[in-house]
């Protein structure tokens, strides 16, 4: 019988804006497989911290009474947050942009677990593309249908809005660039936000110059490695 390694390196590519890998690996203290994505000496995302990825789809869609929503993903990364979008009935379509290629790739080649929840459904698509410089045109996320709105967008992408992964990201946490963001979005539309940050009055600020509700959620989880609680920050405009 072949036994899996305790450590795979399921995917390594050399990308314009770092070294990009796909990490598997047994954590010892709970005996579970751990998917892990590096950016450089970055860790974007782990498998072992998923929670406030998927509540980013679930607090965002609760936003929302209409029966059939258009969904905006910016950021694909392990898939969570695309899936938990999809675990609602009324997701009618799911545009997932991501810079990266090989991001896409691993879910399309069944790297991940849970991946054909994503690439069988046929609402979802799978976009390779800057989301920063869709939300800035007029064009949008639809290359199909330029112009087309959504109900709801939703990003995890960068650590939080003062820490970003890249330099130019950081106009699109300004006000003009929430500006060009919402007129993506149909009337009464939601904008959700991942943060690894805590709640950030100033962007806060910002973001209420745009939009007319705002608020802020922090979703705890357990973090095994501290043995205590930690939390990010969910994010909601409409």
């Amino acid at each position: 019988m072949t036994t899996r390694p305790r450590f795979e390196e399921l995917a390594w590519r050399s990308t314009p804006i770092g070294e990009l890998s796909l990490r598997r690996r047994v954590e010892p203290s709970l005996g579970v497989d751990v998917y892990e994505v590096k950016l450089g000496d970055e860790f974007l995302m782990s498998s072992l911290f998923t929670a406030a990825e998927e509540e980013l789809a679930r607090l965002a869609l609760a936003e929302l009474d209409e029966p059939a929503i258009d969904v905006v993903v910016g950021g694909l990364g392990l898939g969570y947050t695309a899936r938990t979008a999809l675990a609602d009935a009324r997701v009618r379509s799911l545009t997932v942009v991501d810079l990266l290629e090989d991001v896409i790739d691993w879910q399309r080649r069944g790297l991940l677990p849970g991946a054909t929840e994503l690439t069988d459904d046929p609402r979802t698509e799978l976009v390779v593309g800057n989301f920063f410089a869709r939300a800035a045109s007029a064009a949008g996320f639809d290359a199909t249908a330029p112009g087309r709105r959504f109900h709801a967008i939703l990003l995890d992408i960068d650590h939080s809005p003062r820490h970003v992964l890249d330099s130019t990201n950081a106009r699109f946490y300004t006000e003009p660039g929430l500006r060009e963001l919402a007129r993506h979005l149909l009337p009464g539309g939601v904008f959700a936000l991942w943060s690894d940050d805590p709640p950030d009055d100033k962007f806060l600020a910002v973001t209420q110059a745009v939009f007319t509700t705002v608020r802020a959620v922090e979703v705890s989880f357990p973090n095994f490695y501290t043995g205590s609680t930690s939390a990010n920050t969910i994010y909601l405009a409409r």
